[in-house]
């Protein structure tokens, strides 16, 4: 028999604060996260803004110095959701039955930069002999279950820009079928190397403005390119029965979740959005709904010329005349892409929306383009009653993953 999995917590580190509820009150009421970047030199690029962590610290210094950024924005997020939700592994929940799913599309880069650089200086001896467990991606999910005791597995997933929706995934599908009965899912991510930062920006993958509130412009018929954001998010899942036996409050419940592969192109979406569309159609099917069960769609929505296109057409395709009557928003316009910890940070928005009865806004949409005619919520937030919402995510490579969220009542 298939379990009913329920989100019981939740935490987010983002360019809009270092808490959930900072980064919550940050999107509701349309707040741009982007700046000029301050943690590189740029002087060689045309690229200069970002949406990077304002004044964040990690919490223990000494085991932070064994951690990449990227862990360190991790276990931070794991650490707020896990108090929110009152799960204590080996109190009230056995460590065996607690997993982690984990995402991180890049890793623990910045590290790698900083110990080469290092090592070309200072010579190779004085490379950090903690080196590798700092920049691998899989000691996100190992630094977290060793913090919280999870005991169970603990799988990190890399699919570039969906790993954080693809680790929501993959966590409801373990809980629901019963190998675990509950996980701690998000993902995390400190893409501000100097390199990863070049490699993006002469891929022209970037926007090149200097106004902040012109360089993240999804759906507008000016976009240029995405703005690299950095950040984490984690949510609580458990098993519903379990969860209401112990008394937790509950903040939604997941009950689709689809995820393809383009199969086309290592960077550029197949045309019309095709894969996209499979993935929205399967996270339909798996939560038995019709598209126009669906209130709100939070959007990939980068701001690039061909994801904002073909999302739209995807949405389309699978929503028919319903498209026009769904709301669509891209909160990237305001936090800018978190990488792989966009889709883990949406995830939770998604959340927060639904609990409040609030449609995040794109804000900075100013010129209209005829081929995006859809509701994207330009400007401010608002009010609506929130049943079921969608969340979309995609990545280099073709990766596609879409998860739907229903209110608990």
């Amino acid at each position: 028999m298939e379990r009913r999995v329920v989100i019981t917590g939740m935490g987010a580190v983002s360019p809009l604060g270092n808490s959930l509820d900072d980064t919550w009150a940050g999107i509701r009421s349309g707040k741009n996260g982007i700046g000029r970047i301050t943690k590189l030199d740029l002087s060689d690029l045309n690229v200069t803004m970002g949406a990077e962590l304002k004044g964040f610290e990690y919490h223990d210094r000494k085991e932070g110095r064994r951690m990449d950024p990227f862990t360190q924005y991790g276990v931070t997020a794991a650490g707020e959701a896990l108090r929110m939700s009152g799960l204590e592994s080996g109190g009230n929940i056995d460590p065996d039955r607690l997993a982690v799913y984990s995402g991180s599309g890049i890793g623990g880069i910045r590290t790698l930069e900083n110990e080469f650089r290092k090592g070309e200086e200072r010579g190779l001896g004085r490379v950090s002999p903690v080196l590798v467990p700092m920049i691998i991606g899989n000691m996100l999910a190992g630094n977290i279950a060793i913090v919280f005791n999870a005991q169970g597995s603990a799988m990190h997933i890399v699919t570039a820009c969906s790993c954080g929706t693809n680790a929501i995934g993959e966590a409801w599908r373990a809980i629901r079928h019963g190998y675990v009965d509950a996980a701690i899912a998000g993902a995390a991510e400190a893409p501000f190397a100097t390199t990863c930062f070049a490699g993006f920006a002469n891929m022209t993958a970037m926007s090149v403005r200097t106004d902040p509130d012109r360089c993240s412009t999804p759906f507008d018929r000016e976009r240029d390119g995405f703005v690299m954001g950095e950040g984490a998010a984690m949510v609580i899942m458990e098993d519903l029965g379990r969860a209401e036996a112990r008394g937790a409050r509950i903040y939604g419940e997941v009950v689709g979740y689809g995820t393809t592969c383009d199969a086309f192109h290592i960077t550029q979406p197949a045309p019309g959005g095709a894969g996209a569309a499979k993935a929205m159609r399967m996270a339909l099917d798996s939560a038995g709904l019709a598209p126009s069960d669906i209130s709100y769609i939070n959007a990939h929505g980068t701001g690039t010329p061909y994801n904002d296109l073909y999302e739209t057409q995807a949405i389309k395709t699978v929503f028919g005349d319903a498209a026009y009557r769904t709301p669509i928003s891209s909160t990237k316009s305001m936090t800018g892409h978190m990488l792989g910890a966009a889709g883990a940070l949406e995830a939770v928005i998604c959340l927060k929306a639904m609990g409040d009865g609030v449609i995040p806004p794109t804000i900075n949409i100013r010129v209209p383009d005829d081929e995006l005619d859809l509701d994207y919520v330009p400007d401010r937030a608002r009010e609506a009653a929130l049943g079921y919402v969608m969340s979309n995510s995609f990545g280099f490579g073709g990766h596609n993953a879409t998860l739907v969220f229903k209110k608990y009542e």
